[in-house]
């Protein structure tokens, strides 16, 4: 059996621990628009990310790495006029001070197999008319849950081809989008491929749909499709409730539902997997967070989603925006049910703002093998045969970020990840370990 995702999947996924609900991008008024130059904006984001990966023995070999990075975002504003032309562009270098057991996937490696140096740049030319914006080019959509690139490892991943973004209507934020490439964290070519990530089969165009709407300042609804040419079709919904209680209290309800369909020539063999998870957080006295959360998978294949790149170390995106995809597993095996209780703690009610923890536990099983013959079975592309299996993980996490003074906003950040699995679960055993410090510069 093949153990993939500690170091090209799940790790992927960064969604803030305590946000229960996704935002669709918002456009501004054209009528706004000051100028080219007068609106630009450029950052630098000075990353380093130690990572260790404790396998448990799975082919005597751990993964280790340290990588640091510079991250250069340059957005400009939209000339003025009925229709605003503007440009976007990006420039990444990341170097591995040491990378031990062929690294994590958070750099590429060159023909001999070693981690050293990785970099890639890019751009979008962008126009805007009223509160509707369209881009081509090179860029990092997250905000889809149907088509979301990552950015946890040392360079975010990218994607190239055409977005249209609108807000014109109050409340109801709308996006689409056409993609045919894309460059994983882990290679700088411009040209990989799109993939389904467990099924490790490629598609040449994504196209995909939908939008967010606020119904009023409680409750917002959100409906999303995506087409994987001739690999599925994937529809999903959410619904977002915020129950207030009293002035520091309240209930955030927050369900996520997925319907996946396999489509055209079926590349990744037959789907029919509908994938749902329902989260309920209890907020207290301003500083504290509960949440409880259920997650269900039906059908004989695992619930799928994006990878980018070559689909190896560093492919797998972040578009499944589910209750139980957390540090290390993803909890979407055939059938697999599971439970997480978190709590999540904000130290600024005690006196040390910018200091947070968060712990959380997720056990999963009824696991059921994927369908015989597909690719999703023990033919050693994913490996999901492991019937009757179950697992359970562990995270802690603990963040600071400098309020004030010259280091404003540098920030730490430890993750620690615990996952144990039995009969053949396919995540198997391991620990993971990392240690993320960022630091934003705002040049204009």
């Amino acid at each position: 059996m093949k153990v993939m995702k500690w170091s090209a999947i799940a790790l992927a996924v960064t969604a803030a621990s305590t946000q229960l609900v996704f935002a669709a991008p918002f456009v501004s008024d054209q009528a706004t628009a000051k100028g080219f130059i007068e609106d630009s904006t450029a950052t630098v984001l000075l990353r380093s990310i130690y990572w260790n990966q404790d396998n448990k023995g799975y082919h005597n070999r751990d993964n280790k790495d340290w990588t640091t990075a510079a991250l250069g975002n340059f957005s400009s504003g939209y000339t003025t006029g009925t229709i605003g032309v503007g440009f976007d562009a990006f420039a990444y270098g990341a170097y591995a001070i040491n990378s031990k057991g062929g690294g994590t996937g958070n750099i590429s490696a060159d023909a001999d197999g070693d981690h050293d140096t990785g970099g890639k740049a890019g751009g979008a030319v962008k126009f805007r008319i009223s509160k509707t914006e369209l881009k081509i080019g090179d860029m990092s959509p997250s905000t889809s849950p149907v088509f979301a690139v990552g950015g946890s490892r040392i360079m975010p991943q990218t994607a190239s081809g055409v977005s249209l973004q609108s807000s014109e209507l109050k409340g109801l934020d709308v996006e689409l989008g056409h993609y045919t490439s894309s460059t994983s964290s882990a290679s700088t070519n411009r040209d990989g491929g799109l993939y389904a990530t467990y099924a490790g089969v490629q598609t040449d165009a994504v196209n995909f749909g939908g939008g967010r709407y606020a119904v009023n300042d409680q409750l917002t609804v959100g409906a999303y499709m995506s087409q994987f040419h001739d690999i599925w079709n994937q529809y999903y919904g959410n619904v977002n409730y915020v129950l207030p209680i009293t002035g520091d209290q309240s209930m955030t309800f927050d369900f996520n539902y997925y319907n996946t369909q396999d489509s055209g020539q079926a590349k990744a063999g037959d789907i029919n997997n509908n994938t749902f998870s329902l989260a309920a957080a209890y907020s207290f006295l301003t500083a504290h967070t509960v949440t409880l959360g259920f997650q269900k998978v039906n059908g004989s294949t695992p619930f799928d989603y994006i990878g980018v790149g070559d689909n190896k170390g560093g492919g797998g995106g972040d578009s499944i925006f589910l209750a139980n995809s957390i540090q290390v597993s993803d909890f979407n095996s055939p059938g697999e049910r599971s439970f997480k209780l978190q709590y999540d703690l904000a130290m600024a009610t005690y006196g040390v703002p910018g200091l947070s923890f968060m712990a959380r536990y997720v056990y999963g099983d009824n696991i059921h093998a994927a369908t015989l013959g597909s690719v999703y079975n023990s033919d050693g592309t994913s490996g999901f045969n492991s019937s009757g299996a179950t697992h359970n993980e562990t995270n802690v996490e603990a963040k600071y970020v400098v309020q004030e003074g010259p280091a404003k906003n540098l920030s730490f950040r430890t993750r620690l990840a615990w996952h144990n699995a039995s009969g053949g679960q396919v995540d198997g055993d391991g620990n993971n370990f990392r240690l993320i410090v960022d630091y934003p510069i705002t040049i204009l």
